[in-house]
């Protein structure tokens, strides 16, 4: 160090490929039908496919309980537990694909307000992502310049 400063190296190719290449964490765990078997991209849905939400669940709950609790109702596509991307612990709501419209249906109907580990689940069609109302613009935050205090 020189006159107190301290130089940080700037990071070599191969360090920034690898640290790109690692594998990220986006906060589903997620069960997956086979690939023949994978629902299309969002937007590209099939019509008489159904995602369904799962809220009240039990944190332990995971990804194959949820395949499991809907496989009894018909073919599941793919079952999401939803995690906290700081904690890795869920959030208590999943999601489920069931490509069959007739067996999803019967699901909700079956499973919503039914018993999991002692949590009453709440089963319902999920809504589209832009139908969740108006967010509140800012980010919230603090008041202005009076924080109180002696002055």
């Amino acid at each position: 160090m020189r006159g107190g400063m301290c130089h940080a190296r700037s990071a070599t190719r191969e360090e920034k490929t690898m640290v790109n290449a690692a594998p990220r964490a986006y906060g589903v765990a997620s069960v997956r039908a086979g690939d023949g078997d994978r629902p299309p991209r969002s937007g590209q849905r099939k019509e008489n496919a159904l995602k369904i939400y799962v809220g009240n669940m039990p944190y332990g709950a995971s990804s194959e309980d949820l395949a499991a609790l809907f496989g009894q109702y018909g073919h599941v596509a793919e079952a999401n537990v939803i995690m906290d991307r700081e904690t890795g612990r869920s959030k208590g709501f999943g999601f489920v694909d069931m490509p069959n419209q007739s067996e999803a249906n019967e699901a909700v109907d079956a499973l919503n307000s039914s018993q999991m580990q002692g949590r009453t689940l709440r089963v319902s069609e999920a809504r589209p992502r832009n139908d969740r109302g108006p967010r509140r613009p800012g980010g919230g935050g603090g008041g202005g310049r009076d924080r109180g205090g002696w002055r």
